[in-house]
């Protein structure tokens, strides 16, 4: 399978987390997933930044976590209630609110790793990202988001899909298979996947070992981990062979990247 160009160059990949925001910009109210917070990884060198995204109550895609308003705005409404004037005017102090149009015609130069949060946003994104399929990646706790994004996308005359990783129900799935040692069942998991973006443990239960890294690059899919904050944390787990961290920290671990003699993508 050809490498998908938005796994170019070669890893290890920083992926800001929601984008960056430091402490002096938290100070001032800067929250993740703002305009702000995207331009800041954008500063800081980040290639990656791996974002959020939800439908407002008028059809616009915007970046943002949570359902709702309640802990970055201290509003109760849900994003699928709130007209994108009035958020926009929600966001102005909080670093501004950014859609999903404006990210990706602002910043040609970043890559974005997109998780669908709710259903009514998996058309739009498709749509939105048709003409950028080569710098996006798709992703979604729902597989049926996540596909029914990437079908809008294919509808919507990408020329070649956006990368994906796939949901929780498929990761579960691959980490039965491999405790059963089931190789053609891994195999046909992984088929038409480009990366494999999943917390180190769930639980009790480990997901990332050296042979999930390794089975997993066998087929040609990288391995991305969230959310890596500490230091000793993402060493070992480069050490470990993953191609990427999804972390807070996009300075701090792009400097341990090139601190590594490694290219920081």
């Amino acid at each position: 399978m050809t490498r998908h160009p938005y796994l170019s160059p070669d890893a290890p990949r920083v992926l800001a987390h929601r984008g960056l925001v430091t402490p002096d910009a938290a100070a001032l109210g800067v929250v993740e997933n703002s305009f702000a917070a995207v331009a800041e990884a954008h500063a800081a060198g980040a290639l990656y930044v791996e974002s959020d995204c939800h439908a407002t109550a008028d059809g616009m895609i915007v970046l943002f976590h949570d359902d709702d308003l309640q802990r970055v705005a201290d509003d109760p409404r849900a994003i699928a209630d709130v007209r994108l004037p009035e958020l926009e005017e929600i966001m102005a102090e909080r670093g501004g609110l950014i859609t999903l149009a404006q990210a990706l015609d602002a910043f040609p130069d970043l890559r974005f790793n997109l998780d669908v949060k709710a259903a009514a946003a998996a058309e739009g994104v498709g749509r939105l990202v048709a003409a950028h399929a080569e710098r996006v990646l798709v992703t979604s706790f729902s597989d049926d988001r996540r596909l029914e994004a990437l079908a809008a996308a294919r509808a919507a005359g990408a020329a070649r899909p956006p990368a994906t990783s796939p949901g929780s129900a498929t990761v579960a799935r691959l980490v039965a298979a491999r405790a059963l040692r089931r190789k053609g069942r891994v195999r046909a998991l992984l088929d038409g996947l480009d990366a494999l973006q999943v917390p180190e443990r769930q639980g009790p239960l480990r997901i990332v070992t050296r042979g999930f890294v390794r089975d997993a690059h066998a087929h040609g899919v990288e391995v991305h981990v969230w959310t890596v904050n500490d230091d000793d944390d993402m060493r070992r787990l480069l050490d470990l062979g993953v191609d990427g961290l999804v972390t807070d920290r996009a300075d701090a671990a792009l400097a341990m990247v090139n601190g590594r003699g490694t290219t920081a993508v």
